[in-house]
């Protein structure tokens, strides 16, 4: 790999005028570094003067492919530097079914557009299908789902769409079932940062999982996680009664309930960590 300055200094170098926040930089190195020098697709939405994009073009090497969208005509002129532009909305689908009929899949998706619920939402929704396994999706200026001239906070901001997100990941666990979107089959992880949020995609790890062991010696080691509490006996009767054939649908039923109702003070003992 080439050496060259941190992402900042190229910042400060490039051509045109870009505005920044300075705790991305940090962030961007985390994401982005392993893609230098890569021949990869990187598409930025919001590019303004162009700055950003001589900055990853900079920072990417000769071999990426640096894509702008904009809503403003006039963005069109920064494909004399050698960049393609495309001007359209990023809250309209049908903008992003001709992108991505006319690019086809990329490896990277930058969204530094207009930061509404909306674009943020719907820019994630339409873009996930298009990334490569091994890219990502990363959405800057999240702290706009809690600023009230954007509407929030509300139930139906990017964050709470985000954190939708991680429960449809969760839910490739067989045991887990609370949400019915199928975004946990492409999204292999979430990363929340300062204003920031980051999906990796790799639909080849986005498997169901199950329990597996090793072929180590076993002590027999009893489990003591409920030892001494009252959860003990309610596990302990649901397996004595798990094997009496008609009981078994409602002794499940019953103790779980019991099990769950059982948790209530505990949870009240957590409270305080959910200021």
């Amino acid at each position: 790999m080439r050496s060259h300055p941190s992402l900042h200094q190229i910042y400060k170098k490039a051509k045109y005028f870009s505005m920044k926040h300075d705790s991305y930089f940090s962030v961007y190195e985390e994401l982005f570094s392993a893609y230098v020098d890569q021949d990869i697709t990187f598409v930025e939405i919001g590019v303004l003067n162009g700055g950003s994009l001589m900055m990853w073009r900079e920072f990417f090497g000769p071999k990426a492919t640096i894509i702008g969208i904009d809503l403003n005509p006039a963005a069109k002129e920064l494909e004399k530097d050698g960049f393609k532009i495309f001007i359209g909305s990023q809250s309209d689908p049908l903008f992003w079914d001709n992108f991505f009929a006319q690019v086809g899949a990329v490896d990277i998706v930058l969204d530094d557009g207009g930061h509404t619920n909306r674009q943020q939402i719907i820019t994630t929704d339409k873009c996930i299908p298009y990334i490569k396994d091994g890219g990502k999706l990363v959405i800057e200026d999240a702290h706009t789902s809690y600023f009230p001239e954007f509407g929030n906070p509300s139930q139906f901001s990017f964050i709470n769409f985000a954190k939708r997100l991680v429960d449809s990941v969760n839910s490739r666990f067989p045991a887990v079932n609370v949400v019915k979107n199928t975004y946990g089959q492409q999204v292999y992880s979430v990363s929340f940062y300062e204003s920031i949020v980051s999906f990796s995609i790799d639909r080849k790890k986005c498997f169901v999982s199950k329990p597996v062991t090793n072929d180590g010696i076993t002590a027999n080691n009893k489990d003591f996680r409920y030892k001494g509490t009252i959860q003990e006996f309610f596990y302990r009767a649901k397996r004595v009664l798990n094997y009496v054939p008609l009981l078994n649908l409602l002794t499940n039923r019953v103790f779980d309930f019991l099990i769950h109702y059982s948790f209530r003070k505990e949870a009240s003992q957590v409270k305080k960590y959910f200021r």
